[in-house]
């Protein structure tokens, strides 16, 4: 059966290592839906942990804590006509597995880069340089392990789409599964940041170029 929008809510849960392009995708994500006159949050991982997970540390204990709370939120918004983006890191496919049994209606996205991609061009702290020199402990992909999904609904691989392609990847999905109707891009030109993620922002309060 077609499922509509008005009909209830929905996650796209986005998974992937930190500097992915999880956040780029779901920053394009949000206005789209807004676009389509959806109700639309964002789960930003870190955004969460400065909040609801402040004073959490990156313990494995501590890091599926973030995430259950995650998709705790997100089952409650998905429950009441929200169309919920996640977009943490979430490393582990067993906390992942709960939170899509928590939520229901949960389209995982697993946004690929390689570690050598990461490391190499997308890296403008230095953190995954200073990770592979030992300096920093519990670094997902290094010293922590990712769990890349194994049946997720969607791949989507940033090493060789632009985000917008990737984006629309997304909307065809979303479509696909009958919780959107038309998968045609609406949103053109800058984008005015939600204020939800962690990506930079310029002086006059768009989002700014690059992943």
């Amino acid at each position: 059966m077609t499922r509509h929008p008005e009909q209830g809510g929905f996650t796209v849960w986005f998974t992937g290592l930190s500097g992915s392009g999880k956040s780029t995708i779901a920053e394009m994500l949000y206005h789209e839906l807004q676009a389509r006159g959806l109700k639309v949050e964002i789960l930003d991982g870190d955004i969460v942990r400065q909040n609801l997970s402040k004073g959490l540390g990156f313990s494995k204990e501590d890091r599926d804590t973030n995430i259950l709370r995650i998709g705790f939120v997100a089952e409650l918004l998905t429950r009441n006509g929200v169309a919920t983006i996640c977009c943490p890191i979430s490393p582990y496919k067993e906390t992942r597995d709960k939170c899509r049994e928590m939520i229901g209606d949960f389209v995982e996205v697993y946004v690929h880069a390689t570690i050598e991609e990461l490391a190499a061009n997308r890296d403008p702290k230095g953190l995954y340089k200073r990770a592979l020199a030992g300096e920093i402990q519990n670094f997902t992909g290094i010293s922590d392990p990712y769990e890349a999904p194994e049946n997720p609904e969607l791949v989507v691989d940033t090493m060789v789409e632009e985000p917008e392609e990737s984006l629309q990847h997304v909307l065809d999905k979303l479509a696909e599964l009958g919780y959107i109707e038309d998968p045609t891009m609406l949103v053109e030109g800058l984008k005015e940041h939600s204020g939800l993620t962690d990506l930079r922002v310029t002086e006059t309060g768009h989002v700014a170029e690059g992943r």
